[in-house]
């Protein structure tokens, strides 16, 4: 077994957290696996093409491909013109594959279309890690059922990946054609996930859910006060933690959160502490008249084990999410949490046993659960247990490392 994972980004983004822990898990296992990914951030490119199994892929383009890029990115349909995806089988790494594994495929580094050409070559999975596949442009569709339907007429160009022109009725028939000539099976981390995806154009395909995994023995319960103390946070404050790869995205809800937070007690707003991590400045959240500790973007797993343990509650104000690595993070640092009903948050998030729910994007609501689990320590302490008992019995890498196994075995005897 010769596995190859295929992603945007290298070094950055949820997507490539996860497939590159599952990359890891696999060799450690003893199974040759290979990444290969089309940009990467945050000067990771470096690091990453100085190991032996990790491949930048080839994305040069002739003055005809370049042309034809730039048409089709004014005319809405942003990915289609990558034709280097179609010499992806003239590389060493992946004519020794014989198990595809892809994961992110947009924002402008592969072309769809060549995905029968591909699965026809090598038996694939393709690991989701957002809404994007069965759309016609957008990660998450939010409110909007179109895509159920075959799009059109779309709401929000602007929505990542963001496209210039309303061509989502026909990149809905492009997906659809290119899924229909192609051999897949579907992987979704959430059970939200793997229901979107039935319900559009990849019903055709079994799908399988199959949830992140994360090392649990990084990820684990440290002392409070002294992560508190090592943070510099106040003595007898209670905490509070928001993290995402940037804080002032959008979709990750920081200006709700703000909302919920100015409108909290005095009293409480003196005895408690706003810990958060990720990139971005939120000026907002500086202005919430409570003690602020920003620590930016963190990428080392062990701060990132301190942060959580440092909390009493992490609070994920998300508008829309898949399986939310954060809360996977949380649950195994046995930290409760308080977020919004939606997406997959639920599959982690479970009222009264690792957390509390708030109606989706409802700052009031959100407010309301974040006072009634800091008034109730012994629900705390019953629910960190609680946390981190699930995080061992369901979001082990170990765990998931074996269930993509034996997708893995299956494939190869079909």
């Amino acid at each position: 077994m010769n596995v190859l994972h295929l992603n945007t980004w290298g070094g950055i983004g949820g997507a490539f957290i996860t497939s590159d822990r599952l990359h890891r898990a696999l060799r450690q296992a003893g199974i040759e696996s290979a990444y290969a990914y089309g940009r990467a951030l945050n000067g990771s490119d470096g690091y990453l093409q100085g190991l032996a199994h990790y491949h930048k892929l080839d994305q040069r383009q002739n003055l005809a491909e370049l042309g034809l890029t730039k048409i089709s990115r004014k005319v809405g349909l942003n990915d289609i013109t990558r034709l280097s995806t179609f010499r992806l089988p003239q590389h060493p790494f992946f004519q020794a594959a014989t198990v595809l594994n892809f994961h992110n495929l947009h924002s402008d580094y592969f072309s769809y279309l060549a995905l029968p050409k591909l699965t026809t070559l090598k038996p694939a999975v393709w690991t989701l890690h957002d809404m994007w596949s069965v759309t016609g442009h957008c990660a998450y569709s939010y409110h909007c059922t179109r895509w159920q339907t075959g799009c059109g007429n779309c709401p929000a160009l602007a929505e990542e990946p963001m496209v210039a022109r309303d061509a989502t009725s026909l990149e809905w028939r492009l997906k659809a054609w290119a899924y229909g000539h192609a051999k897949l099976k579907i992987v979704a981390p959430s059970r939200w996930l793997k229901q979107q995806a039935a319900q559009g154009l990849l019903s055709r395909f079994d799908i399988h859910h199959i949830p992140y995994g994360i090392d649990t023995q990084l990820y684990r319960p440290l002392d409070p006060q002294q992560c508190r103390a090592m943070l510099g946070i106040s003595p007898g404050k209670r905490v509070l933690m928001f993290g995402a790869q940037s804080v002032i995205n959008t979709r990750k809800g920081g200006d709700l959160l703000f909302e919920a937070l100015k409108e909290l007690p005095s009293d409480i707003k003196r005895d408690t502490a706003l810990l958060t991590f990720g990139s971005g400045n939120s000026q907002q959240l500086k202005t919430l008249g409570m003690e602020t500790i920003e620590l930016g973007y963190v990428s080392s797993d062990r701060l990132k084990a301190m942060l959580y343990s440092a909390a009493d509650i992490f609070v994920f104000p998300t508008r829309a999410d898949n399986l939310p690595l954060v809360l996977q993070e949380s649950l195994a640092c046995g930290t409760p949490i308080v977020s919004f009903s939606v997406g997959g948050v639920p599959d982690m998030v479970r009222p009264g046993i690792t957390g509390l729910l708030a109606k989706p994007a409802d700052a009031a609501d959100l407010r309301e659960k974040i006072l009634q689990l800091l008034a109730d320590s012994t629900s705390r302490n019953r629910m960190r247990d609680r946390c981190r008992e699930i995080a061992l019995a369901e979001y082990t890498i170990e765990l998931q490392r074996d269930r993509y196994i034996e997708l893995y075995e299956q494939l190869l005897k079909d």
